[in-house]
């Protein structure tokens, strides 16, 4: 773990644009992302802090064969979560841009027992998020992306990317920091400013209609939203 976390603090001080925090999600924050994975994880009960967003809610998780998409994994702390709840008919497919936290991925899944057990239907792929091939389509897309650190263009190609990769009925699960917006916002200039309440009326139109639930993570470094999405 601490291991873990040196490698995230290295890569926060040299790439902040793409990792965004100074500490990997923390578990509660990783099972809420991680909340439609596997067929038992529906129910509303086993999180604190849960909103019902929409009446589509469903009652279970996915169920079934079908392809995982985690973006982002960094260290792999919410890897670590996700590995464990991968069925047996799941495909796993990691999309880590930065090289250092590549490695450190592969290493895992070498060397620790919950990784190595679906080693063999996991791939990572070192590349960006749009070079993934168009025609593949996935029922659980999980993002750590830190779309408040993009511009605002970016953050609507990458929900755009989402919208086409995702399969019919499948979620798109990702978080923000709460009430993050306001507070950079406060210490920004004129273009900081803008740049980040354009971010929020994308996002605001994204979830519009199309969120179906919504976690409180407290149990985080800062505190997070996890958006659960359907289109």
């Amino acid at each position: 773990m601490f291991h873990d976390q040196r490698v995230f603090l290295q890569q926060f001080f040299r790439q902040y644009h793409t990792t965004g925090s100074v500490l990997p999600s923390s578990g509660a924050l990783a099972r809420a992302l991680c909340r439609f994975v596997d067929a038992d994880a529906g129910g509303l009960a086993h999180l604190n802090g849960v909103i019902k967003m929409a009446d589509q809610a469903p009652e279970t998780g996915i169920a079934g064969p079908g392809e995982i998409l985690e973006v982002g994994p960094g260290t792999g702390a919410v890897t670590t979560c996700l590995v464990k709840k991968l069925r047996p008919d799941n495909r796993l497919t990691l999309v880590e841009i930065n090289e250092d936290f590549v490695r450190h991925l592969q290493r895992r899944f070498e060397s620790e027992p919950a990784f190595k057990a679906v080693a063999q239907r996991t791939q990572i792929e070192h590349c960006r998020l749009e070079d993934l091939p168009a025609e593949k389509r996935y029922r659980v897309i999980i993002s750590g992306l830190p779309l408040n650190n993009f511009a605002v263009a970016e953050v609507e190609k990458i929900l755009g990317i989402f919208q086409r990769l995702l399969a019919p009925g499948g979620t798109l699960s990702f978080f923000e920091y709460i009430a993050i917006r306001r507070a950079k916002a406060m210490v920004s200039g004129p273009q900081g400013r803008a740049r980040l309440h354009g971010i929020g009326e994308v996002l605001n139109r994204t979830l519009q209609g199309r969120e179906i639930l919504r976690d409180w993570v407290w149990p985080n470094v800062p505190p997070a939203w996890v958006h659960h999405v359907r289109f």
